[in-house]
C-alpha cells in the first residue's frame, strides 16, 4: 500500500498532524509519508503550528502507571515473550511522537539538517513499530492486546521548554538505556529458540545506535555554540530532568559508537 500524499505544506503542520493521529497504522504511514515529502523538497522549513501538549492515543492499549503493570511471566515462555514484544511496540509507538514533537517544537532552533536527521528517526520508529506488531500477530497477539506503560510521554512533558534537555533525556538517556539492555533481551529470545524475534531486535538496535548518535551530535553542536562543556551540561540536565537513575552495566561499546562517551554518563552512575 502506497503512502498517501500529505495534505500540508510546512514541516510544522506535518509534525502536528502526526502527533494528532491516533490510529497506529495511520500514524506510521503518515510518519513515513512526511519523511518522504521532506526528502523530496515538498515541505517548507517553517514551524507555523503549535505542538499539542499530548499526542492523540488509540483506544487500546490501556495505559497504566508503572506500579500497576501486570507481570510479564517467567523466563522465555511465549507469554513472557509476547509481553516483552508488546512493551517494546508501545515504546516504539510513543517514540514516533517523540521524534516529531522534537522537530515541531524545537526545529526552528537548529539548521535544516536537524529536521532531516529526526525525520529519519521518526521513520525508523514507525518501521520498528510495524515490525514488532507484525511479530505479535504472528504469535496470535497484536498491539493493544495488553496494557502498556502510561508514563512514557512524561519525558516530553518534562523537557517541553528546553531543546537541550529534550536531547539529553530522550536520545541520550532513554534510547541509550535501550542499548544497554537489548543485548540481554536478544539473548533471552535466542535461549527460547525465538530467532525471528531476536534477529528483529538486533536490527532495531543497530538503528537505535544511530538515534543516540543524532542526539549526541546535536547536543554537542548546541553546547559548543553556547560555549558550554557538553558532558558537564548533560550531567546538569539529567540531574534536573530525569526522574530515574543511571545504573550499570552500560553498553560502553554501543554508546561509544554513538559518540556518547563515558565522560558523559559515568559521573552520574549509581
Amino acid at each position: 500500500m502506497a503512502d498517501a500524499a500529505p495534505a500540508f505544506t510546512t514541516i510544522g503542520e506535518a509534525c502536528r498532524a502526526v502527533l494528532l493521529t491516533a490510529e497506529p497504522r495511520a500514524k506510521l504511514m503518515l510518519a513515513r509519508s512526511v519523511a518522504r515529502a521532506w526528502r523530496q523538497g515538498r515541505l517548507d522549513h517553517r514551524f507555523d503550528a503549535a505542538m499539542p501538549d499530548e499526542p492523540a492515543r488509540p483506544d487500546t492499549p490501556e495505559l497504566l502507571p508503572p506500579n500497576k503493570m501486570p507481570k510479564r511471566g517467567k523466563g522465555g515462555s511465549e507469554r513472557a515473550r509476547i509481553a516483552m514484544l508488546h512493551a517494546l511496540a508501545h515504546i516504539e509507538f510513543v517514540a514516533i511522537d517523540l521524534a516529531f514533537d522534537l522537530i515541531g517544537r524545537f526545529g526552528s532552533e537548529f539548521p535544516q539538517e536537524f529536521v532531516g536527521d529526526w525525520l529519519r528517526v521518526g521513520a525508523d520508529e514507525a518501521m520498528h513499530f510495524a515490525l514488532l506488531d507484525r511479530r505479535l500477530r504472528q504469535m496470535d497477539s497484536h498491539y493493544g492486546a495488553l496494557p502498556a506503560h502510561g508514563g512514557l510521554w512524561e519525558a516530553a512533558q518534562e523537557t517541553a521548554g528546553d531543546a537541550l534537555a529534550r536531547l539529553a533525556i530522550v536520545p541520550m538517556v532513554l534510547e541509550a538505556r535501550a542499548l544497554d539492555i537489548t543485548p540481554e533481551t536478544i539473548k533471552k529470545f535466542n535461549d527460547a529458540g525465538d530467532f525471528s524475534s531476536s534477529r528483529m531486535l538486533a536490527r532495531i538496535m543497530t538503528d537505535e545506535i544511530r538515534h543516540v548518535a543524532f542526539g549526541t551530535k546535536w547536543f554537542n553542536a548546541a553546547t559548543k555554540r553556547l560555549g558550554l562543556s557538553a558532558p558537564y551540561h548533560y550531567q546538569n540536565l539529567v540531574n534536573r530532568h530525569f526522574r530515574g537513575v543511571l545504573k550499570p552495566p552500560f553498553n560502553d561499546s554501543a554508546r561509544d559508537q554513538a559518540g556518547l562517551t563515558r565522560d558523559y554518563y559515568i559521573p552520574l552512575a549509581y
